[in-house]
């Protein structure tokens, strides 16, 4: 009769991270920064119909990276929660931070209880209202969340990413500004080009009524990364020197 196969706890638990961390490294980057009006989601995503940015409640966003059916059943369990908590008390009563728990809970429960974890990050993200201040809260794989604050980076290349936004981030920029410091960002941890096509960006505009959730369409992205317009120069002529 052979030994029985042995695998220390800690070992087991390391190689379970390690399993994750691999199949997240291999989604692209997802990036979400404060602005001047709420909240702007910002991924590399040449799919029109799969999203990895989606709206949760009405002040209330989602975004990830790795696997797409594991975390599109975090956003349908999300989506669930609120519609639940609304409906039973009101919809002030829904907030990112009880989401977050929830979601922390049940990655928690999956690394723990599972062979295999599940291979994502989630963001979620709830927009200040009435002089209140934006809400970021991470959420790993093994249930971790972090509370952070001004920007978040997801993914892959989250490190170098993190590390370009801290450079680079604005607070109180405008939308555009805040934008093309998104996409910049992304291009230039990735090398290479991004076009406007293959950008995937969302924001939570403090301005809109009651959903403050809105996606935006392809062309609006090119409007708004485009260089700015020099405007006329001396005697009404474009300014050549611009």
């Amino acid at each position: 009769m052979g030994l029985p196969f042995y695998v220390s706890p800690e070992q087991f638990m390391k190689d379970k991270s390690d399993y994750a961390r691999k199949g997240i490294s291999r989604g692209k980057s997802v990036l979400a920064l404060d602005y001047a009006g709420g909240i702007l989601f910002v991924a590399e995503n040449p799919s029109s119909t799969l999203h990895k940015i989606s709206e949760i409640y009405d002040r209330i966003a989602f975004a990830a990276v790795g696997k797409f059916n594991e975390f599109e059943t975090l956003r349908m369990h999300g989506v669930r929660q609120a519609d639940i908590r609304g409906y039973s008390y009101s919809r002030e009563d829904v907030s990112a931070r009880a989401l977050a728990n929830s979601y922390s809970q049940v990655l928690g429960q999956i690394f723990t209880a599972e062979l295999k974890p599940f291979e994502v990050e989630i963001l979620v993200a709830q927009v200040g209202t009435d002089g209140g201040p934006n809400e970021l809260y991470h959420i790993l794989y093994d249930g971790s969340v972090a509370d952070e604050s001004g920007f978040v980076a997801m993914g892959g290349q989250a490190e170098a990413l993190t590390e370009y936004i801290r450079r680079t981030f604005q607070p109180g920029a405008s939308l555009a500004d805040a934008l093309r410091t998104g996409a910049t960002a992304l291009a230039e941890i990735e090398k290479r080009e991004i076009p406007a096509s293959n950008l995937e960006v969302a924001a939570l505009d403090r301005s809109r009524e009651r959903r403050k959730f809105r996606r935006f369409s392809k062309p609006e992205l090119s409007q708004l990364l485009a260089p700015a317009d020099p405007g006329p120069g001396p005697g009404g002529e474009p300014d050549a020197a611009s």
